[in-house]
């Protein structure tokens, strides 16, 4: 989740610079965790505890490196999408359906979630179980902690950490989960676990590592207390008509569906909208020659487990595949390439040099970037979709 994607040399460089740091810094480094100490005591962690936790912990020299990496957001949509919703991953989530239904039932009456959804996050995120990582939680969030651009928010998991073993919900020697830190079938940060999990079976103590039951359960319950409507899908994919003005777009223009059927919106397949008053934003993941939807509530839910748009479509997607659906109507515009890293740097950078982008420079087309396309499109005359492409640089390169 906490990911991203450089050039060779860059990444060549980044893992140069966080092999020699921590090598460099041993002493730092206990120094570090001797401040960690004080801030895992105030929170209820007994000395004894954080002793046995990092006696003899070293950094890890190769987490520093994989921190800026995210494909969410350096990949096209549809390779992402469809790399995440591919048929052996449908084929397995329809039978971890039947072969836990009991435990889905339980998670889904109780937290109101859709089971699709908790389904589709456990299998996006470890492949129903098979990729759970094996990184030592502690080591990894301790390096984080000391090292790197976000130690504010590791320190907070490594206590996080910390607390958990405290509590007795998993012993040191068998927390192990992804490099930076997240863990368990679906994959909680430890902050996210001492704020949402629970048990699937009434037992005190939560193992998400090894209880799938306690998992499916953990993940309805960090939906639901992040806002889940209970009742509503994600999201619908719609036809627009010509000459929809795509500046509606966006996360912060939601409309009713009854006002975007107003605009002439219509759901694939001359389906009818189940409710009208429901909120939605038009999403063009690909721009205006791909795949058009409306976005739900819920949609935004799924993206507090992982705030990237790309990885909420997979996850609803995914669902609505286990759910017996197929494939989305419209045609991906396949043949347009990725820009590079460097490309979408300087198309950001240029975009600021115009006064149309004010956000970070860090080549992660989000929804920032995508606004800011907007806006010098519809300046220079273009369909507003707010899509990068090789073309659209060579126009602000040229100056619109």
């Amino acid at each position: 989740m906490i990911s991203g994607h450089f050039s060779p040399a860059v990444l060549t460089m980044v893992a140069a610079l966080a092999a020699a740091a921590p090598a460099a810094a041993q002493g730092s480094f206990s120094d570090c965790l001797r401040g960690l100490e004080q801030q895992a005591r105030a929170r209820g962690v007994l000395p004894q505890v954080f002793q046995q936790a990092t006696t003899g912990l070293t950094p890890d020299n190769s987490i520093l490196a994989l921190l800026d990496r995210q494909p969410e957001f350096s990949r096209q949509p549809w390779e992402y999408i469809n790399g995440l919703v591919a048929a052996n991953r449908v084929a397995e989530g329809r039978r971890m359906l039947q072969t836990h239904r009991a435990a889905f039932d339980r998670a889904e009456r109780e937290t109101g979630v859709d089971r699709h959804v908790i389904a589709a996050i456990w299998g996006i995120e470890t492949s129903f179980g098979k990729s759970k990582g094996n990184t030592s939680v502690v080591r990894a969030t301790a390096t984080l902690a000391c090292y790197g651009r976000r130690q504010d928010f590791f320190r907070g998991e490594f206590v996080a950490a910390l607390q958990i073993i405290h509590q007795g919900h998993v012993s040191p020697a068998n927390f192990r989960g992804s490099w930076a830190g997240a863990f368990g079938h679906t994959q909680f940060m430890p902050s996210t676990f001492l704020r949402a999990a629970r048990s699937g079976t009434g037992s005190q103590r939560i193992d998400l590592l090894g209880s799938v039951p306690d998992a499916l359960m953990s993940t309805g319950n960090l939906l639901r207390a992040e806002g889940w409507q209970a009742g509503q899908g994600w999201g619908y994919e719609v036809v627009v008509p010509q000459g929809l003005d795509f500046t509606l777009a966006g996360r912060d223009r939601p409309q009713t569906i009854a006002q975007w059927e107003a605009r002439g919106v219509r759901r694939v397949g001359g389906r009818a909208f189940p409710r009208k008053s429901d909120p939605a934003f038009l999403h063009l993941p690909a721009g205006a020659r791909g795949p058009a939807f409306l976005m739900l509530p819920n949609f935004r839910v799924i993206m507090k487990y992982n705030n990237s748009e790309n990885y909420a479509m997979a996850v609803g997607h995914l669902a609505d595949r286990l759910r017996g659906g197929g494939g989305f109507a419209q045609a991906w515009p396949t043949a347009e390439r990725a820009l590079s890293q460097q490309e979408r740097i300087e198309l950001q950078q240029r975009l600021a040099q115009v006064g149309l982008y004010t956000g970070t420079v860090d080549g992660k087309l989000g929804a920032g970037t995508r606004e800011a396309l907007q806006r010098f499109q519809a300046r220079a005359g273009m369909p507003a979709d707010g899509f990068p492409t090789a073309a659209l640089l060579q126009r602000l390169r040229r100056g619109g």
